[in-house]
């Protein structure tokens, strides 16, 4: 099929399907979700005779690349008839001039290819090697690809099996330096980096799965297409990112890229998946990496691996947002899940007072007791802000000594987390879940009973997935009012939107979209 490739970067879906029926099945739904050419992986395939994937390249509807993995190249059990089926396959595909053939270098490099390889006239060559884990070294990289290159190929791939998000730095330096057209694919669940910044430095093509055939760390179409628009990404792009473990709950690609896209800021937002905090600001040291929110389980760690650290995110003792300095590059943390919690607090305490009219300019928490379950990152964030607006704070947490030291710090109060479910104050009471308690796909936890929800005036949930936490549905069948993690959300991306792009935020874009999303 005639066919030009004009995206500066391509969108491929790997296909694996047992026959040639469910290949071009899959195909369609692959054209339909975006793809620009799909991989057809037939050694996933079942077939009887080679006739059968011949009319399988025939009926292709997208450009593709054909492959075949044998089993293994040398000393294998199961003979040398995988071997032979794979050469076959190969040369079919040359001879039926199909876009892409992809070979594994013992492939390409047998004298039995040769000269199929070196009389093509149409197809061009992917030669790909496996690179098994560790951090591959530049030198290491270099020479692999050297010796991938050597085969004749028109464009070199690396599978890089990764332990660690860090791996991937060597990955991007190779990409943007590689004088040969460079697939870099990284798997595993911490390799989704490889694909959605693969624009960016230089990568020739990217893979995305369908969407009812998830793959572990690759994106999906929908999302490449969607979320991240790689038409939108180019070598001067941003790298904006949510660390943290687990991330595959984040909703802030959802927010920030089509936020980035609606002010024309040239930045894209991604899920990183971080073990080691210090371990990856020591790595990622470019200025191509200019912000970051930081989620659980790393937000008081994130203090100490910043240069400067604005004063209230310094007495919280928790920074939700890391800002790298362009002048400088220097790591500047912030807290903006303070002001965020707090006021959203505020702002449903208020509302349901409308008709004092706003008589009085001190906070409504103030005065009041805020019972608080939770004392890491967002716990500490609520517990500076309700004691900055005068209000008592009781705080229970699991890890008793680190409610105590939270405690301490506001001049509050640690009670047993056995206690929670007893405990009454001759002050109105909020209630603030900080913990993850009713997160998914836990959502039928919560922390406090129906019954003891009746004491609270307002009940807030910190929790954004669900939406509507079970705490939620039950304070608001009691009659308390409700305020929802997504409010927190909003407002605390809002602050970090403007620290990232050094601007305003578009807020009611923002919400909107939130809210239509979530």
């Amino acid at each position: 099929m005639a066919f030009h490739f004009q995206n500066n970067v391509l969108v491929c879906s790997p296909l694996e399907c047992e026959t040639a029926g469910e290949m071009l099945s899959s195909m369609e739904k692959a054209r339909a979700e975006g793809a620009d050419l799909v991989e057809l992986r037939i050694d996933s395939m079942t077939f009887s005779h080679i006739s059968q994937v011949h009319k399988l390249i025939q009926l292709r509807t997208l450009p593709a690349i054909v492959s075949f993995r044998p089993y293994s190249w040398k000393n294998s059990s199961s003979g040398d008839s995988n071997i032979n089926t794979c050469l076959q396959v190969m040369r079919l595909a040359i001879d039926l001039n199909v876009e892409f053939v992809e070979m594994d270098y013992e492939v390409a490099s047998d004298v039995n290819m040769a000269e199929y390889v070196y009389n093509r006239t149409n197809s061009k060559l992917i030669v790909s090697s496996y690179v098994n884990g560790g951090k591959p070294s530049m030198e290491k990289l270099g020479n692999l690809i050297a010796c991938l290159q050597s085969t004749g190929a028109d464009v070199v791939k690396l599978v890089i099996n990764v332990h660690y998000i860090t791996d991937l730095a060597s990955v991007f330096k190779m990409l943007a330096h590689c004088q040969v057209p460079l697939i870099a694919l990284a798997v595993g669940s911490r390799g989704l980096l490889s694909q959605l910044l693969g624009p960016k430095f230089g990568g020739f093509l990217v893979y995305g799965s369908l969407g009812d055939k998830t793959i572990p760390g690759m994106p999906t179409l929908f999302s490449l297409r969607h979320v991240y628009k790689l038409e939108y990404i180019n070598a001067e792009t941003k790298v904006f990112g949510l660390i943290s473990n687990p991330v595959g709950h984040s909703k802030g690609p959802i927010l920030h890229n089509p936020a980035f896209r609606h002010t024309g800021y040239n930045g894209i937002y991604v899920p990183m998946q971080v073990d080691d905090i210090k371990e990856f600001f020591r790595t990622f040291t470019s200025t191509d990496f200019a912000g970051f929110s930081v989620g659980i389980p790393h937000k008081e760690a994130a203090v100490g691996c910043c240069d400067e650290v604005h004063p209230l995110a310094k007495s919280i003792g928790a920074v939700n947002t890391i800002v790298r300095r362009p002048t400088d590059g220097k790591l500047v943390g912030y807290n903006t899940d303070c002001e965020a919690s707090i006021s959203a607090i505020e702002d449903a305490l208020r509302e349901r007072r409308a008709t004092n009219r706003g008589a009085s300019d001190a906070s409504p928490l103030a005065g009041k007791t805020l019972v608080l379950v939770g004392a890491g990152g967002a716990g500490r964030a609520l517990a500076f802000g309700a004691k900055s607006r005068g209000a008592q704070v009781f705080i229970f947490n699991r890890n008793y000594e680190r409610a105590k030291a939270l405690a301490h710090a506001v001049a509050g109060k640690a009670l047993p987390y056995e206690n929670l479910e007893r405990f009454r104050t001759e002050n109105v009471m909020i209630l603030a879940n900080a913990s993850a308690v009713g997160m998914e796909p836990n959502s039928d936890q919560t922390p406090v009973s129906k019954e003891s929800l009746k004491a609270y005036e307002l009940v807030f949930d910190a929790v954004y997935t669900p939406i509507n936490t079970r705490l939620l549905q039950e304070a608001k069948e009691v009659g308390a009012i409700v305020v929802s993690g997504v409010e927190m959300f909003i407002r605390q991306a809002l602050g970090q939107f403007r620290l990232f792009t050094g601007g305003l935020a578009p807020e009611a874009f923002m919400r909107k979209l939130v809210l239509e999303q979530f």
